[in-house]
């Protein structure tokens, strides 16, 4: 376990918490290279920390089914939170263990807004159950031969679950050619933000859209809570504004050195790129302060 430091006047200095409990860690642009891979040094460095009795969580944009990549690298608790804080799930079973479902009516005033205020932008709906598209959303390599058609027959449970009960939402995806990254996601927020929490994390004009105030970090705080465990005793990283709400909520936050100019602005220190393992750096002078 993670003993008491000796003072110091590098401890003293540096912007890790006295004894952290938790690493809370985005994936892509953070834990993993640009490759999706994730490296033999990070790899080690995960598996140090677990042993000397801290808790790691994977804090994702990812579905649950978008995994794989780092399923092996979840030791005892197997836990990550994927989806932006929409699902927690059980990476050793596949099993969520806790959705936050974007409603169903919600989803649907989004996207009229969102065609109205930009028209020309085409929309994706992630359920717990896979992805759906409508034709002109540029599809994602992972998932590609999924059902397409309009969003509001996705979001309609006569069409796609055969009248069923229908599966719950975890995000709504909005895309569009024209517009800047963030001048879009000022809009969503703008027309609809009131109803439910926009997001981004990559280099498109793309939008996320979740249940109002579910983030990554109402999440991770909910999964802390838990655990006994409070928001001075994490230290998050991460790269892209689907980060910031975490960043701020944890004690001590590093932003990749790659990182998006608002996550460098709002982590409390930064770290080197996620090509130059950065979180594993961080992870390893945890270790050398604590073990």
């Amino acid at each position: 376990m993670i003993s008491d430091p000796v003072p110091s006047a590098e401890a003293t200095e540096s912007p890790l918490p006295a004894r952290p409990r938790l690493i809370a860690t985005d994936l892509d642009g953070t834990l993993l290279r640009d490759d999706k891979s994730v490296s033999d040094r990070t790899v080690a460095a995960l598996a140090a920390a677990e042993a000397a009795g801290l808790t790691v969580l994977f804090v994702t944009g990812r579905p649950p089914r978008w995994m794989d990549v780092v399923r092996d690298h979840v030791h005892g608790h197997g836990l990550a939170i994927c989806g932006n804080g929409a699902v927690v799930v059980d990476l050793h079973t596949g099993v969520p263990t806790q959705v936050r479902p974007l409603p169903h009516p919600v989803a649907l005033d989004v996207v009229r807004e969102l065609r109205a205020a930009a028209p020309g932008t085409s929309f994706a709906v992630e359920f717990t159950d896979g992805i759906t598209y409508e034709p002109a959303y540029p599809r994602f390599p992972l998932d590609p031969g999924t059902l397409v058609a309009p969003a509001e027959k996705l979001l309609d449970a006569g069409v796609r679950d055969g009248g069923g009960e229908p599966a719950p939402v975890v995000k709504l995806l909005a895309h569009h050619h024209d517009l800047t990254p963030d001048g879009f996601l000022t809009l969503g927020r703008t027309v609809a933000g009131d109803r439910a929490s926009f997001t981004r994390s990559g280099p498109s004009a793309l939008i996320e859209v979740s249940g109002y105030g579910v983030t990554k970090a109402s999440t991770l705080a909910l999964c802390c809570a838990e655990r006994g465990i409070s928001a001075d005793e994490v230290v998050a990283f991460g790269d892209m504004p689907n980060d910031l709400e975490m960043l701020t909520w944890a004690g001590t936050s590093y932003a990749m050195g790659n990182a998006h100019p608002d996550v460098l602005a709002a982590a409390s220190d930064r770290t080197t790129t996620n090509e130059e393992d950065g979180v594993a750096a961080v992870i390893e002078e945890i270790l050398t302060r604590h073990g």
